[in-house]
């Protein structure tokens, strides 16, 4: 029984980037639960998993383009430092969750800090980043008909 669009799984992964460096894991976790082809999981993480059977383990490098993209210089600005609300001196590479009129929570790295303005990167994190995944399949179930 092999992984088709629609069905529910459960995968064990971890992520590495081209440098080797580990960026995420389920080890020591409970396995990443979604549904496959649903787009809520990365276009080539998703596309990975479609075919796999119960049990198979396989290695998969996602380029950037399927991944987060490319970075976005147009994601990069300038906020005057008194429109943040936070009680610790802004640092570069602290991260900082933004909050969107709708709700929806955005983290965001501080890049530069000057007197009065701090320089945001509002790029993901693993943008322009090919990512390399072990992923095996630990469960699959078939939506019910």
């Amino acid at each position: 029984m092999s992984v088709e669009k629609g069905d529910k799984v459960k995968v064990n992964y971890t992520g590495k980037l081209d440098n080797g460096k580990v960026f995420d894991t389920t080890e020591g976790k409970e396995p990443l639960e979604f549904e496959a082809g649903a787009s809520k999981v990365i276009k080539g993480f998703d596309d990975a998993v479609v075919g796999m059977e119960k049990g198979e383990e396989k290695q998969v490098k996602i380029p950037k383009e399927q991944a987060y993209g490319d970075r976005n210089p147009a994601l990069i600005r300038k906020i005057p430092k008194a429109q943040l609300s936070t009680d610790k001196e802004p640092k570069p590479g602290m991260v900082l969750i933004l909050q969107t009129k709708d709700g929806q929570k955005i983290p965001v790295k501080i890049t530069e800090v000057s007197d009065t303005d701090i320089t945001i990167d509002l790029n993901h994190p693993l943008a322009g980043q090919n990512l390399n995944f072990k992923i095996k399949v630990e469960e699959i179930v078939k939506p019910q008909k």
